[in-house]
């Protein structure tokens, strides 16, 4: 072109974003299965029901490997519809991984720390504090001496 390669990006810009739905569609996966005669096809130990207009043919199943319930069929590179879960035993692709992995959870001992402090604290303080020396005895008869 005879450009340099920062003066061409700049003459193109502002470059358009991608509508979600269309970037959605770009990482969907697909596969290929034959319609079995009573309209059923099978992707990853799954069944799902197609039109029964497709019986004997190969269709392309469209999913995200993370959401199993849901697949578009395409036959002849035309929509055919949605593919309705008839048996569902896997629900996520067996190679799509999680992207973060859960946390195991840290075992507990059964002993409250916590509630232990608390007790060991409140009987410390108990036994510092008598509150019996400073009630006053309003019955005795012995009056103060001079």
């Amino acid at each position: 072109t005879g450009a340099a390669p920062l003066g061409r990006w700049m003459a193109g810009s502002p470059f358009a974003v991608p509508n979600p739905a269309d970037l959605a569609e770009a990482f969907r996966w697909s596969e290929h299965r034959t319609v079995t005669k009573t309209a059923l096809v099978s992707l990853h130990g799954n069944r799902y029901q197609v039109d029964p207009l497709l019986s004997g043919q190969r269709v392309e199943l469209v999913f995200d490997p993370f959401d199993l319930s849901f697949l578009r069929v395409r036959a002849n590179g035309q929509d055919a519809g949605t593919a309705l879960p008839y048996q569902i035993s896997r629900h996520s692709h067996p190679k799509a991984r999680p992207e973060t992995p859960a946390e195991l959870p840290r075992p507990t001992t059964g002993i409250d720390y916590l509630g232990l402090i608390d007790t060991a604290h409140t009987r410390t303080v108990a036994e510092k504090v008598n509150y019996a020396a400073f009630a006053v005895d309003l019955e005795s008869d012995t009056e103060p001496e001079q």
